[in-house]
């Protein structure tokens, strides 16, 4: 059987792309209760729980593309028409687009458990984590949590105290039927662990903006003397990981590698000549949030770049 056509009329904006944080009346043209999925996978569960539940809404976070297209065509062909998704990493999503107290319940099935990263340098649900989707829930909305990796459920378990959450731990067997949950059944494991979480207590997060981008004009540039900079303070990391000069439309690019609290990302950096100076600014094209640490990107490479008008 051929695929079907891959509607993109369910992926909602991203971040970069967004004009204003999400409104879940204009998105679904009704107020319902909005539940979240974060990894919603192929959404084989995304799908299933917003059949069975036709008077709530469903959003699901998906980061890598092939898995989006795959739930797109998932949800076509079931005409989920209460399901939508959004692309892209779940803590800047919630962040940058998902208002306070907008969500009735949030969903993680068997999210990565990153063996051996005791602190969590990669886990998704570290205390700021846990507080930021406390902040996104009504008042006793609900997380469920599931896992296949028993030392990640008990991680689980000592990230909870100081979040705002009621907890309920629970065995189950193989409830879902998501592609990971199969793959650990039909190796041989029956049961699964869940943890059911209830909002006590709210934490106030509010919707982080974008900041003002101030970009560099520079007397003059030699792409020979250039050294590619790193710049580290209050919790932001700044590094140069490429730099590409083209000598005939004299023009460099820096990849500069951003890493500040619950977000990474990168952005490229032109240096191209404007007149009698040169302008240091991001890309044509470039899709990163202009936060602090971006800011602070464009500065240190204007300032490696050096002779600034």
């Amino acid at each position: 059987m051929s695929k079907s056509y891959i509607s993109l009329g369910r992926l909602l904006p991203r971040v970069t792309e967004a004009p204003e944080p999400l409104d879940w009346a204009s998105c679904f043209g009704r107020v319902a209760p909005v539940e979240l999925e974060i990894g919603c996978g192929n959404g084989e569960y995304l799908a299933q729980r917003a059949g069975e539940i036709p008077e709530h809404d469903f959003v699901g976070i998906e980061l890598l593309w092939g898995r989006v297209k795959k739930t797109l065509r998932k949800l076509a062909l079931a005409e989920r028409d209460n399901a939508k998704l959004l692309y892209g990493e779940a803590s800047t999503i919630l962040n940058y687009l998902v208002p306070e107290r907008s969500l009735a319940r949030v969903h993680t099935l068997y999210p990565c458990p990153w063996p051996g990263d005791d602190d969590g340098r990669h886990r998704l649900y570290t205390p700021p984590f846990l507080k930021l989707v406390n902040s996104r829930l009504q008042e006793g909305g609900r997380v469920t949590l599931v896992t296949d990796d028993a030392p990640y459920f008990e991680w689980l378990l000592e990230q909870l105290p100081g979040t705002g959450f009621r907890s309920k731990v629970e065995t189950i067997g193989a409830d879902y039927g998501t592609k990971f949950e199969n793959k650990w059944r039909e190796g041989g494991q029956s049961n699964f662990h869940r943890l059911e979480l209830v909002k006590t207590e709210h934490f106030d997060r509010p919707l982080r903006r974008e900041k003002d981008m101030r970009i560099h004009r520079i007397a003059r540039f030699e792409a020979s003397s250039f050294e590619p900079p790193e710049w580290r303070e209050d919790g932001i990391l700044v590094r140069c990981r490429d730099f590409l000069h083209d000598p005939g439309q004299k023009r460099g690019m820096a990849r500069m590698v951003i890493v500040e609290p619950e977000l990474t990302q990168e952005l490229w950096v032109e240096i191209r000549p404007d007149g009698d100076d040169w302008v240091v600014a991001p890309a044509k094209g470039c899709s990163a949030l202009m936060t602090e640490g971006a800011q602070r990107a464009l500065d240190v490479v204007a300032e490696a770049a050096g002779h600034l008008s």
